[in-house]
């Protein structure tokens, strides 16, 4: 099975995504890595930063993947030779283009006011152009399958058009995202009959069916998959290859990507989320941090007993892993493994159990939710055991806020803080209180703790817990954060929006410290074992 990807190119046409030269750099590296067979590097007669981009991408050694340059067939009137588009993609200097066309009627006499025959012309003369020109040419057939139902021998001279020209692979594109899995099942397989070379799917979600869309296309006869990483594109995006791969993978023993990589899938997933600076889409399949995470006593039950009680697969494929939620409704047993995690010799009978089994009751009783706060939790149990995780007390903190209509900054902070018996004083602006407060308290803790320059906070949530107390009322604030590879949740609540985001804050930079300086001593002791 061959996978194209078209995060650079499709992807970056969602809202609110724009890569910079260096970020697609970074995905070409991390893709390439992962095992991808195609990346669809954009389109060189777009933009100059697409050409500052082609320029550097090709200096670039890439061990597994292909880089293809993104345009269209030549315009109408104009040879292939001649066409300024079609030249620029020859500069652009990758081994395999992908050239779309029309292959609706509607579109060829409403859109780019051409007769049908033109249009073909531009597919046959295009591609043997590039063909002449040493290219490997990916013919993707624009709205084939919205074509295909309103004329469909039209859109199967299309094919012709490009196969008979030398095109190395045939694109069925869903442009418009409104096809059913049940019409792909049946256009791709008669198609199938008609072309003896190979078949691709490009879809877009519009309907929700992408990926559905997608499996059907190979199971009726396609050996070519497009889509983009966490589906983003435009609209409603694109096919998730994130879902996909495994799905075609580890559902029907396909082979996408090298089967040691599979465990990176949630890895790469997270990273380019990270570049398009997007939220992760935590209730994703396969590789969202929902995706095997388990909340009601019976579940959490039964996947103690056998995780095949409610996972489909095992999450440690995909690079993701088991959570037991904490709350109200997990039960003793639940929190008991927590617990246990932390402190192995506690059992139901322990005294520390039953506190901690009531402190979370109470907890949950004032607004504290621990689900996607697990850390919180886990700060929690630390410090009932006496397990200190406390890296520096802060002494005193200010914040003042002010309404600027014409600088960037509308609040600043001033925190002192003491690690070990060392203070700090220091002070930052912030686009509001907590991001004021969270510059500060890392300028303080630099000197101390430089590993906190690989933090940040990835997503930030307010809930009114009692709306009917106005501005009284009490707020819980969840805080998510990152170091670019694990990802934390903690919580924080008050009636008071800026002591609930700062006890949030303070977990997530205590969470972070704790864990740092753990994995960095078991590597002392390693290194001094490995010594002896």
């Amino acid at each position: 099975m061959v996978i194209y990807d078209s995060t650079l190119r499709d992807g970056a046409q969602a809202q609110g995504i724009s890569f910079t030269v260096s970020d697609k750099l970074k995905i070409v590296r991390k893709l390439d890595e992962f095992g991808i067979d195609y990346i669809e590097a954009g389109n060189p007669g777009s933009n100059p930063k697409d050409l500052e981009f082609f320029e550097k991408v090709s200096r670039m050694n890439l061990k597994t993947a292909r880089l293809a340059a993104f345009g269209s067939t030549c315009r109408a009137g104009v040879a292939a030779g001649e066409d300024s588009n079609i030249q620029a993609l020859l500069r652009a200097g990758t081994s395999a283009v992908a050239i779309f066309g029309k292959s609706w009627d509607f579109h060829v006499a409403d859109i780019i006011r051409t007769t049908l025959e033109e249009n073909l012309r531009m597919i046959r003369d295009t591609v043997s152009y590039l063909k002449s020109r040493g290219k490997e040419v990916i013919f993707d057939a624009e709205h084939f399958f919205d074509g295909y139902k309103a004329n469909p021998d039209y859109a199967l001279k299309c094919l012709e058009a490009a196969a008979e020209a030398g095109a190395d692979c045939l694109v069925l594109c869903d442009t418009n995202g409104g096809t059913f899995p049940s019409e792909i099942g049946r256009i791709v397989s008669h198609v199938a009959e008609e072309f003896s070379i190979p078949l691709g799917i490009h879809c877009h979600n519009d309907t929700g069916m992408a990926v559905a869309n997608s499996i059907m296309a190979v199971e009726s006869g396609a050996v070519h998959v497009q889509g983009t990483i966490n589906g983003y594109g435009e609209r409603c995006g694109n096919a998730n290859l994130c879902t996909i791969i495994p799905n075609l993978q580890l559902k029907r023993n396909y082979n996408c990507i090298p089967e040691e990589q599979m465990k990176n899938l949630s890895a790469v997933s997270r990273y380019v989320s990270e570049i398009a600076n997007m939220a992760h889409n935590e209730r994703a399949p396969y590789v969202g941090h929902s995706a095997f995470a388990h909340k009601g006593g019976m579940h959490i039950d039964g996947v103690n007993k056998n995780p095949l009680s409610f996972e489909h697969i095992q999450p440690e494929l995909v690079g993701n892993e088991r959570r037991i939620l904490m709350s109200e409704v997990s039960g003793r047993s639940t929190i008991l493994k927590r617990i246990q995690k932390i402190a192995p010799w506690v059992d139901k009978n322990s005294p520390e159990t039953k506190f901690l089994v009531d402190e979370l009751k109470r907890l949950e009783h004032e607004g504290y939710q621990f689900e996607g706060a697990e850390s919180s939790f886990e700060l929690l149990v630390r410090r009932a055991l006496g397990k200190d995780v406390s890296f520096f007390n802060v002494k005193d903190f200010r914040v003042l806020c002010e309404e600027h209509w014409q600088d960037d900054y509308s609040a600043s902070a001033i925190i002192k803080v003491q690690v070990d018996g060392v203070e700090e004083v220091s002070a930052a602006e912030g686009d509001g209180p907590v991001n004021a407060l969270d510059k500060a308290l890392r300028k303080a803790l630099a000197h101390f703790y430089p590993e906190l320059d690989n933090m940040r906070l990835t997503d930030y949530k307010v809930r009114v817990l009692d709306s009917g107390k106005a501005t009284a009322a009490k707020v819980r604030v969840h805080i998510e954060s990152t170091d670019g590879k694990n990802v934390w949740g903690t919580v924080g609540v008050s009636t008071n929006i800026i002591e609930a985001s700062w006890a949030a804050l303070v977990d997530s930079i205590e969470y972070f410290l704790y864990h740092h300086h753990q994995k960095h001593a078991a590597e002392e002791d390693s290194r001094a074992d490995a010594i002896v």
